[in-house]
């Protein structure tokens, strides 16, 4: 079984429960001034077994469900399963942690900052498929228009990092940024020949649409 599926299932059975306990909301939220003080380093990656609502929990895991075991293919392939599977992990957990660094050094001292979710985990693994297969189409969820992957990229970085700035809302886009980033760079990390692989598939995609 895929790796993805079993994250998945543990996630949804956690945030289900969580949904009307909020004893393990709040034993497991990512809380910066907690982390700090009482040394409870292990909400870095707990927090992302939690959701806010069943959209927030579907959104993420649909999208885990499409594009985690196409990345857990690429590197089995390249490292065989054992080795794969064990990067694949590393990718989403690694990612999940520096995901939440900035808002640990941003808030660590803000009594009433609190997240949760795997959405940096999530955007680690999408912009890991993306290096991959940089023209395969991506479709936002109810838009029915395909978008490459590179150029779907670009937008989410450019829209998380400037939502990220405005900070006027409650959606953790500095996380979806840094995740994204680290997806990029554990990747190339893995598998340096990737990233001329990317660039030389971009490059073959222009020639062949200019002619």
């Amino acid at each position: 079984m895929d790796l993805s599926f079993i994250i998945i299932g543990v996630t949804v059975v956690i945030s289900y429960l969580a949904f009307n306990n909020s004893n393990i909301i709040n034993d497991f939220i990512f809380h910066p001034y907690t982390v700090k003080r009482k040394k409870q380093w292990y909400r870095f990656i707990t927090h992302g077994f939690l959701h806010g609502d069943i959209n927030h929990l579907l959104f993420n895991m649909l999208t885990l469900f499409f594009f985690g075991p196409n990345v857990e293919a690429f590197f089995r392939l390249n490292f065989g399963t054992q080795k794969g599977n064990l990067l694949f992990i590393a990718l989403y957990f690694i990612s999940m942690i520096a995901s939440s660094i900035p808002a640990f050094v941003k808030h660590q001292d803000n009594t009433y900052y609190r997240s949760l979710g795997a959405s940096g985990a999530i955007s680690a693994v999408l912009f890991s498929f993306i290096l991959f297969a940089p023209l395969e189409p991506i479709y936002l969820f109810f838009i029915p228009i395909p978008i490459p992957g590179f150029v779907f990229a670009f937008l989410y970085l450019a829209y998380s990092a400037y939502m990220a700035k405005r900070g006027r809302d409650n959606i953790g886009h500095d996380a979806h940024f840094v995740g994204a980033v680290m997806g990029l760079l554990l990747t190339v990390a893995f598998i340096p020949s990737v990233f001329p692989e990317f660039v030389n598939t971009l490059v073959a995609a222009v020639q062949n649409l200019i002619g």
